[in-house]
């Protein structure tokens, strides 16, 4: 499936999604991807976190490193920060996602060592990118548990599939159903495209394909 969803683009699970009456499944589209081309796609581990002082800077890192060592193979790290500033990830700990088979993230917050990150080859999309630090800053509170990013709600192991359009939330439930109409309505788009091309207008491809 994660094959599958990585060859679907967005815009088609969103539509399928909407006619089934999934009408809040797209991220908030300050979510982008660190460089054009990227996309991902995996079920989803959930990661919350929250503003706070921290004294013990050691307990913190800790706390992150153990989530960073728990997130599956082929799995999305989908981060919840309710942090509007820092960056909640960087260079090492994409290194051990990547490493561990990890297939991207999903950050609504902050992600800095840009360059590296994008050499290694890791997609990662985020709502911005600075270079401070969020240990001293940010706390992880949950992992596993439902976060909610602007009006989606994502539970673990819901589909997260992203391309350069956005970030889309397919739920487990449906989701082999979504893709399988998501990649009819792909074909059939292929076929509208040619239609045109060959000198139809828009209203008559409509007619015949729907």
């Amino acid at each position: 499936m994660r094959e599958r969803f990585e060859r679907i683009y967005t815009a088609a699970l969103a539509d399928i999604l909407d006619e089934r009456g999934f009408r809040s499944q797209v991220l908030p589209p300050s979510i982008r991807p660190l460089e054009d081309g990227m996309r991902l796609a995996g079920p989803a581990y959930t990661v919350q976190g929250r503003p706070t002082d921290v004294v013990d800077w050691d307990g913190a890192i800790r706390k992150v490193l153990t989530m960073l060592g728990s997130v599956p193979a082929g799995h999305v790290a989908v981060y919840a920060c309710e942090h509007d500033v820092s960056a909640h990830l960087g260079e090492l700990s994409v290194t051990s996602l990547q490493t561990r088979g990890v297939a991207g993230c999903v950050l609504d917050g902050g992600v800095r060592d840009t360059r590296f990150i994008r050499d290694a080859g890791f997609p990662v999309f985020s709502r911005y990118v600075t270079p401070e630090d969020s240990t001293w800053r940010w706390g992880l509170t949950a992992t596993q548990d439902p976060v909610t990013i602007g009006r989606v709600r994502i539970e673990p192991d819901d589909w997260v599939v992203a391309d350069e359009d956005g970030v889309v939330v397919v739920p487990a439930g449906v989701a082999e159903d979504v893709l399988a109409e998501a990649e009819a309505k792909a074909s059939t788009e292929s076929s509208i495209r040619d239609l045109v091309r060959k000198g139809a207008t828009p209203l008559e491809a409509y007619e015949r394909y729907g």
